[in-house]
């Protein structure tokens, strides 16, 4: 099982951190040593100052597949979740200064909280998903699926081309704007629509 990110899917959050908008899908991968599952909590690791939360929905692929059609993309997912993208901006920085690849802020170990999965059937458009995070009981990010750069589909058909899917892979489609830092402390809960989903204490 990969875990596959999308970075820069929606222009907001692409605006808040100055970084151009993508004309082609921009992925990378976390290992599988990165989930956190019940909402189990995620332990501050002390190479990093200034870790923060990406919200986003997750894509569970149902099937093989490989050089996807996107007319035929939405075969190979049946179920949708939501997930964090920890991310140690400050690490992050400094290879972004000097060229370097950054998987060493976003490829940590439990730099991934997911939560159960639902049923697409349960909603009427994929790409029409309200959700949103709160830290604390208030409100820091709020998205829609509709604001995606890349659709789900289009994400599937165009990583396709590069890596084999396999039943059980996930992926983040992208966080929306609203990103900011966690402490220790507090108390991380995701919903999508009004149904929570997910929470994560920081210790």
């Amino acid at each position: 099982m990969k875990i596959i990110c999308i970075g820069r899917n929606y222009a907001e959050h692409a605006k808040e951190l100055n970084n151009p908008l993508p004309k082609v899908p921009v992925f990378f991968l976390k290992p599988d040593t990165c989930l956190i599952q019940k909402n189990q909590p995620f332990f501050y690791p002390d190479f990093s100052n200034d870790i923060h939360y990406e919200t986003e929905i997750v894509v569970r692929i149902n099937k093989l597949g490989k050089h996807i059609q996107k007319k035929f993309a939405h075969t190979y997912y049946s179920e949708i979740g939501i997930g964090i993208d920890f991310t140690a901006r400050d690490l992050q920085q400094k290879c972004k200064e000097n060229g370097l690849p950054w998987e060493i802020s976003k490829a940590f170990d439990n730099a991934a909280p997911i939560s159960k999965f639902l049923n697409i059937e349960n909603f009427k458009d994929v790409q029409n998903i309200n959700f949103h995070l709160d830290i604390n009981g208030k409100t820091v990010q709020i998205g829609n699926t509709k604001d995606m750069i890349f659709s789900i589909d289009d994400i599937i058909e165009y990583v396709s081309q590069f890596i084999t899917l396999r039943i059980g892979d996930l992926i983040f489609t992208g966080t929306p704007s609203g990103v900011g830092a966690v402490k220790i402390g507090d108390q991380l809960h995701a919903f999508i629509e009004n149904d929570s989903m997910l929470k994560v204490d920081i210790k």
